[in-house]
């Protein structure tokens, strides 16, 4: 096993290496970077964190605050499916807030969190820009709107 995690660790670090040469040493490269290494891993790995401080020279702090401070990072890897419920007011008013429980409860996992199989991720948002048909919930972006308990029970049926 630990050599199996030794060669993944290899293969990280050479593409990790592949995605920095793209760059300049520039500390305004940061979110970019961020970008690609969240586009092609889903998450951003602590040892890409590491390696992106070292190579723009600059704290895991800062690198670490960017991450955490843009709702488009995730320090954790997220589900094959993930299923985020609105939570902004219209979607609220309207009930999200039960759509939210059911789905913690049908996957017992909570907010920001992934199912032990890998399968599903849940999480919230405040505004998908669907307030017209109020409540929502995306799963993979896809958009469910006029949701109930019921029709998120239909979509997680199928998903699983």
């Amino acid at each position: 096993m630990e050599k199996n995690s030794c060669c993944m660790d290899k293969k990280l670090e050479k593409e990790l290496n592949e995605i920095l040469e793209k760059y300049t040493d520039s500390k305004d490269n940061l979110i970019t970077i961020l970008n690609e290494v969240q586009m092609k891993y889903g998450y951003i790995p602590k040892i890409a964190q590491m390696k992106i401080s070292e190579y723009l020279k600059i704290p895991m702090a800062e690198v670490y605050g960017v991450i955490t401070f843009y709702s488009r990072f995730t320090l954790k890897p997220k589900g094959k499916y993930t299923i985020s419920v609105c939570l902004g007011t219209a979607c609220f008013v309207k009930g999200s807030e039960k759509i939210m429980e059911r789905l913690k409860q049908r996957l017992n996992i909570g907010e920001g969190e992934t199912t032990p199989d890998g399968k599903f991720s849940v999480d919230s948002t405040r505004c998908v820009g669907a307030c017209g048909i109020a409540p929502v919930f995306t799963v993979n972006g896809e958009v469910y709107g006029k949701a109930t308990v019921k029709k998120l029970d239909e979509v997680l049926d199928s998903l699983q």
